[in-house]
């Protein structure tokens, strides 16, 4: 079956190709005022961790509604230039230390649209998905993951495990004081789960390291605990929250990547 898919996408993507220089309008056609920020943060953990050499990769895309952005068409994944990236200095979560590296297209100023060809395999890949279960929308930039517990073990194990892990903040992007979001997120590692939590800023990242109590909305769809793959929404959010995502230190892949995606809902 892998066989097959792996004739069908170059054929589906030439004829994509194809149908574009005719008809390209329509299919990059969108409302005018919808924007893709499409980026990655890589983190290096260092010594401390127990998790140590081991990496961690989130792919976040987030489709929110802004006009007039301005839009770059390169592809992000392969072609970044140094001055596309931003260096980030040693930083640390508590007494433990990490260096992180964000494109400098994650600060909500710019707009990402797919070159041809990445479009076209996207859009293959995303239908394959759709069909055998994994992704729930149809739109290769919108992903819905389908929610998936870890069940390797217990929440009661998972909220000892989460306290000395790793935690990551994403922010939202919106020109709105306060908006609605859709999210949803998975995880490539299968023996952890991970937490995701909708919270007002990235302070809650401080609260949770200092060990107590650290605020995020509390509606049963603003969060999720214990889970490889988990989607959600969250209401009247404010324009500085995001997601809060914690992840145990035991990894042990050389890569742990996180892929998530943030939608804000039209009002």
């Amino acid at each position: 079956m892998k066989n097959k898919f792996y004739v069908i996408i170059p054929i589906v993507a030439f004829v994509v190709i194809f149908f574009n220089a005719f008809f390209g309008h329509l299919i990059f056609s969108s409302g005018s005022d919808e924007t893709i920020n499409k980026y990655s943060i890589y983190v290096h953990l260092q010594p401390e961790w127990n998790s140590y050499p081991g990496n961690i990769l989130f792919d976040v895309t987030t489709t929110w509604t802004r006009p007039n952005a301005n839009i770059y068409s390169f592809d992000y994944d392969t072609n970044l230039e140094p001055q596309e990236q931003n260096f980030n200095q040693l930083e640390f979560l508590g007494e433990k230390s990490f260096i992180e590296l964000q494109h400098e297209f994650s600060n909500c100023e710019s707009s990402w649209k797919p070159i041809l060809y990445r479009y076209a395999i996207d859009t293959v890949r995303n239908r394959i998905e759709f069909f055998q279960g994994n992704e729930l929308n149809g739109d290769p930039y919108a992903s819905s993951f389908p929610i998936k517990k870890n069940l390797n073990y217990d929440l009661n194990s998972q909220n000892e495990k989460i306290r000395g892990g790793y935690v990551q903040f994403v922010p939202i992007c919106t020109d709105k004081e306060i908006t609605s979001y859709e999210f949803s997120l998975k995880i490539n590692d299968k023996k952890n789960g991970f937490d995701v939590y909708f919270v007002p800023s990235n302070e809650s990242i401080n609260e949770f390291v200092s060990g107590g109590s650290f605020s995020h909305y509390s509606e049963a769809s603003c969060f999720g605990q214990n889970y490889q793959s988990f989607n959600g929404y969250c209401n009247n959010v404010d324009k500085d929250s995001g997601l809060m995502i914690v992840i145990p230190d035991e990894m042990n892949l050389s890569l742990t990547k996180v892929v998530v995606s943030l939608i804000e809902k039209k009002q």
